[in-house]
């Protein structure tokens, strides 16, 4: 067991939550630090205030991993003066670097969404606005007789789905032909004379944002020197992400019933709601934090209510002229969930890597918001 260094926490966020899903108004990854520095200890908060950062340096942390993005707005100098310069500067003073994962953890698989979809009972949540659909590509490699398993292996580790199912390849005989030139160390063959081999062509889709380390690890499985292989773009697309989340609850339920489950299931001190609470709820919309952007995807799409917050004065008003209930949980209440969650999949994933580091969770963290 070796400790990790930054750069290689930002692989394992990189995979949680692709860079490729945010936003383009977004700011997420490495916002502070040196990616060659080891790292023993991590903290894992909601956001990187003042407390945050003061908690993971008497933690002697060396990486803070943040949803928030700890530097949102373009800075222009970095001054002890600014409250965002401040706390990159004691940061940067304290060896801390700061990772933060913001609408891509929002919009991936396993993400914010699907978290409070899952403490809300919400089944067969699907994506309430599509914003991205991955991009594919055809690898096809050439394999000598009685080496394709191993390939295949390593391949899978970066494609290989088609809906529902993994592990999903073609596999087609023929023979292959190469002459080593001097200067060659070939696996088959002697220098100089053209060789025929019975090789299998293995056909595998692969996930484009995957494709460079898809590639190194076929080069690292493959017993040629120089193994041939084919790229092809395809206009088909792998799956749709988005934000938000729509489905629906295993019982029909009102909407000030849902209210307290909601508050009890997020442990909040409150909640409010716009509408009628002994309308019917079935069909649920939600978006962790500030989600009011989509309250016409959710009309649009059947749904009884929208879980969300920051909820403004207007838009509770056009709700009720939509037609739709609106469930304000506070944006903090609505995604501190994320904390414990992404302390247990940080851990699995730097155990799966036979790497050492403890991942605190930070505990100290309020709404700014108090409820009486």
């Amino acid at each position: 067991m070796i400790a990790p260094k930054v750069s290689d926490i930002v692989g394992i966020v990189n995979k949680i939550a692709p860079p490729s899903l945010a936003e383009e108004w977004d700011n997420v990854g490495l916002m502070v630090g040196d990616p060659a520095v080891p790292v023993a200890r991590i903290m894992v908060a909601l956001d990187g205030t003042s407390d945050t950062l003061a908690a993971a340096i008497s933690a002697e942390c060396q990486l803070l991993l943040t949803h928030h993005p700890f530097i949102f707005r373009p800075l222009k100098r970095i001054s002890a003066a600014d409250p965002t310069g401040n706390l990159v500067l004691k940061a940067a003073a304290s060896g801390l670097a700061v990772i933060s994962l913001h609408t891509n953890f929002d919009i991936a698989d396993g993400g914010m969404n699907d978290l409070l979809a899952g403490r809300l009972g919400i089944a067969n949540g699907q994506p309430l606005r599509i914003t991205a659909s991955e991009e594919l590509v055809k690898l096809a490699v050439f394999v000598p007789s009685g080496h394709e398993e191993g390939v295949r292996e390593a391949l899978f580790r970066f494609g290989g789905g088609i809906g529902a199912y993994a592990d999903c390849s073609f596999q087609s005989a023929g023979t292959g032909t190469f002459k080593p030139l001097e200067g060659a160390h070939p696996f088959l063959g002697r220098i100089g004379k053209r060789e025929y081999v019975e090789e299998s062509r293995i056909e595998v889709l692969v996930h484009k944002r995957d494709l460079s380390a898809a590639l190194a690890a076929l080069l690292k499985a493959h017993p040629y020197e120089e193994p041939a292989f084919d790229l092809y773009p395809l206009l088909n697309k792998g799956a749709s992400r988005g934000l938000g989340r729509i489905g629906d609850l295993a019982e029909e339920t009102t909407v000030a019933a849902f209210a307290d489950k909601a508050r009890e299931c997020l442990g909040l001190a409150g909640v409010r709601f716009v509408g009628d609470g002994g309308r019917r709820v079935k069909r649920v919309a939600l978006c962790g934090g500030s989600g009011m952007a989509l309250l016409r995807d959710a009309q649009r799409q059947g749904a009884d209510i929208l879980v969300t917050g920051d909820v403004k004065y207007h838009e509770a008003r056009d709700a009720e002229a939509l037609g739709i209930a609106v469930l304000d949980a506070g944006h903090f209440g609505s995604e501190v969930i994320m904390v414990e969650e992404v302390a247990g999949r940080l851990r699995a994933e730097l155990a799966s890597r036979r790497f050492e580091a403890e991942v605190v969770p930070f505990k100290g963290e309020r709404d700014p918001f108090v409820w009486r």
